[in-house]
């Protein structure tokens, strides 16, 4: 055992730690790091280094150096700094580099050195200037939190939604906190700091005097304090070398201690394992695992101590789990064999634990690499996820090793590999020492059909990097018409979005763009580009007949259409025009249009229903009642139900309507007046046109037998049966029928003969027929 714990150290009675080097940092420093400002990110994050700050020993002259390095000491970025004094450096949630001013401006850089924005921390900030800075992280994201030197506080919980809080004044604050730091507790930012001996706690309405429970006498300053990464607990270093830690709400203490030192520990690890002496069941799997290999008898003896002790389950998954907090690939191996050896003695030891620790650290050990420089702990990496590590490679521009990590895992494509293709894309466009060919070509040969690759999105990086031409040819792969359209109306190329929506087939598509282009072009050139667009035009027409009526009669100006020109001026004469004048006017438009387009028939019918409309006002105009905009059958029904019989038989002259159709007409509106006799004069007046077996069908509508009886008995032979069975003479049907011996006639007749009252008839039917049939 005593191999494995040769380099812990006690601290305490009971607890135990170690340090090791994980990476020897390559960095070329000009300075010593007591001279720079320097931000590490969590999680393995990247090192900034401002390099000259502005001390008052430094030369004006000298700009500053702003480097960015990977854990491992690889450089990713150096530039000069060329704004104004800095205070405090920090590293965001997103990897995003804030660099707060001492005017209070607080500049964003991304990981390679690139400038994202920039936002203000307010007036009040920029007037009293800044004295010192926090960077610090909640779940709502990243903030920052300013001591002014008024002696007063300002933050920002979340710098991606920037809403500032004035922090309560400090009773009696002359100068500046000996420390202080942010804590979070029930997801609200807090400002706890020291003067003299005195903690103050500042919410967003209060100032609160809190006190250490257990604090050892004799404390006159507090010198630093510090909080842990969940906001869970709290250090304070006091002046007289004591190091109190409790909980952050300062209601519980857990520990306190003399460290003999001015400067606070960095960092606290415990680790059971390989406590010295250690009786864990997972220390003695390790060391029988060990003899086993030894091939002594010793591992037999180690391994029948757990399972007498019913420990076995414990010590495999204490391995599995000390396995993940291990960085050496030897020690991890050496506890994974162990829990793997202490299986084989086990009946349903479930495998997901052993498999999916082998699998996380294998993509630990891989981001670990110098090269990579992520020096992720276990505990890290789960409350990271994969999805975001996958994330940060690809901000390192680490594609190949993000794309086998995917592969490694089996995850989704959308989710793993097509999402670091189309990153790996978006970063291929802002490479502008390549034509735009070889990249769209590369991209496309990268990327094919990859399900989850949005080639629009790609396009719409490259334009916004100023290229097209190159977002335009990266959407020609873009199967989606629907994400074609947008991207190119942006870019203004208008006709090209047209065709597009037109080869989709989806007029939703269509309109968008034929809207977006009638902004945009001028009336003419509007009309030309429809022109050539057959599809779109006929489009546009049938949107402009329910929106822009008067654009539609432009469109048909323009292209000489007068059939349809007619056709609009008709239908502007019902719906826009109230005044008679108007409407004829509207018409007579309408008829020169169809003459134009060589169509007589709709002239003639247009110039006959002005005429009507100046008729049917004279008729308003002298017999009063309502006529305009009747048919012309309803206007001399109208005038026949009136009794100005001679004015319905002019107008019927006027229009050259046929007899027949006026018969019908007088007919009908006779009957519905219920004028008996003056439809049997009228039915006397000449022969009639159109027979009166429908005199006796109107009078048999109206239930007037008595009248219908008159006009059977003038029906024509053909007719005859038919008239007689209407008004109920069954027996005279059937004589009439016998007598044409129509076979058709005496089937009538006889599928009328109902009961009693008809068997004779029917009889009389039946002997016609047998008697016919002898012949």
């Amino acid at each position: 055992m005593d191999c494995y714990t040769a380099n812990w150290n006690p601290l305490g009675d009971s607890a135990f730690y170690r340090k090791y080097e994980l990476y020897s940092m390559d960095w070329d420093l000009k300075e010593e790091l007591r001279d720079c400002l320097v931000a590490a990110a969590p999680y393995g994050g990247p090192i900034a280094l401002l390099r000259n700050p502005w001390r008052k020993e430094k030369a004006a002259s000298v700009r500053p150096v702003l480097d960015i390095y990977s854990a491992s000491g690889m450089p990713l970025a150096s530039l000069l700094w060329k704004s104004g004094p800095v205070v405090s450096l920090g590293w965001s949630a997103e990897e995003e580099l804030l660099c707060v001013q001492e005017d209070g401006a607080v500049l964003v850089y991304g990981l390679h050195g690139d400038f994202r924005r920039h936002f203000s921390m307010g007036n009040e900030v920029l007037q009293n200037r800044v004295l010192d800075a926090r960077i610090f992280h909640t779940e709502f994201g990243s903030g920052v939190a300013i001591l002014t030197g008024a002696h007063r506080f300002t933050l920002s919980a979340n710098v991606g939604d920037l809403k500032l809080r004035r922090m309560p004044e400090v009773p009696g604050l002359q100068s500046a906190p000996s420390c202080w730091t942010v804590l979070c507790q029930d997801r609200v930012a807090h400002i706890l700091l020291a003067v003299g001996p005195d903690l103050y706690l500042l919410d967003h309405a209060a100032c609160s005097a809190v006190t250490p429970p257990g604090l050892a006498p004799g404390v006159s300053s507090f010198l630093q304090m510090a909080v842990s990464f969940t906001y869970r607990h709290l250090a304070l270093f006091t002046d007289t070398g004591y190091i109190w830690m409790g909980t952050a709400s300062l209601k519980e203490k857990l520990c306190e201690f003399n460290c003999n030192i001015r400067a606070p520990p960095k960092q606290m690890v415990c680790e059971e394992i390989f406590k010295i002496a250690s009786m864990a069941p997972g220390a003695l799997l390790l060391e029988a695992q060990k003899e086993y290999e030894k091939e002594s008898q010793k591992a037999d003896e180690y391994l029948r101590e757990i399972q007498e002790l019913g420990q076995l389950t414990q010590a495999v998954q204490q391995c599995i789990e000390a396995a993940g907090h291990e960085h050496q690939p030897d020690m991890q191996k050496s506890l994974l064999r162990a829990a793997s050896f202490g299986k084989c003695f086990l009946d349903r030891f479930p495998p997901d634990s052993f498999v999916h620790m082998c699998q996380d650290l294998r993509v630990l050990n891989a981001v670990r690499d110098y090269h990579i420089g992520i020096p992720l702990t276990y505990s890290q990496y789960k409350q990271l996820t994969i999805q975001v590590l996958l994330d940060r490679l690809v901000l390192r521009r680490l594609y190949p090793l993000a794309i086998q990590i995917c592969e490694y895992l089996r995850l989704p494509e959308v989710q793993g590999v097509s999402r670091i293709l189309a990153h790996w894309a978006c970063y291929k466009v802002q490479q502008k020492d390549v034509s735009d060919e070889d990249v769209a070509r590369a991209i496309n040969q990268k990327l094919g059909d990859t399900p989850g690759v949005s080639y629009s999105d790609i396009a719409a990086r490259a334009y916004g990097c100023g290229r097209t031409e190159l977002a335009i040819k990266l959407l020609e792969y873009e199967p989606r018409s629907g994400e074609q359209v947008p991207l190119l109306l942006k870019m203004k190329r208008s006709k090209l979005a047209l065709s597009k929506a037109i080869e989709s087939g989806d007029t939703d598509l269509v309109f968008t763009v034929l809207l977006h282009l009638k902004n945009e072009l001028n009336r003419g050139d509007f009309f030309m580009t429809l022109r050539n667009q057959p599809m779109a035009l006929s489009l546009y027409r049938q949107f402009c007949k329910h929106q822009e009526l008067e654009t539609l009669k432009d469109l048909y100006n323009q292209d000489d259409n007068h059939q349809e020109l007619g056709s609009f001026h008709i239908r502007a004469s019902y719906a826009a025009e109230e005044r008679i004048e108007g409407r004829v006017a509207a018409l007579q438009t309408a008829a020169d249009a169809f003459y134009k387009a060589k169509n007589e028939f709709a002239a003639k019918a247009t110039e006959d229903q002005m005429r009507l409309l100046r008729l049917q006002r004279r008729l308003e105009d002298e017999l009063g009642g309502q006529f305009l905009d009747l048919s012309l059958h309803d206007t001399v029904t109208t005038l026949i139900l009136g009794g100005h019989n001679k004015r319905a038989e002019q107008l019927a002259r006027d229009f050259r309507i046929p007899d027949k159709r006026l018969w019908w007409l007088k007919l009908t509106a006779l009957a519905d007046l219920e004028d008996w006799e003056e439809l049997e004069k009228f039915s006397k007046s000449k022969k009639s046109p159109i027979g009166y077996l429908p005199f006796v069908e109107i009078c048999m509508k109206q239930h007037n037998k008595y009248e219908a009886k008159k006009y059977a008995s003038r029906v024509g032979p053909e007719q005859k049966v038919k008239a007689l069975l209407l008004v109920g003479d069954v027996a005279q049907a059937a004589d009439v029928a016998i007598e044409h011996r129509n076979e058709a006639e005496l089937s009538l007749v006889l599928s009328h003969c109902t009961g009693a009252t008809d068997g004779a008839t029917a009889d009389k039917i039946q002997r016609a027929r047998a008697q016919a049939q002898k012949k």
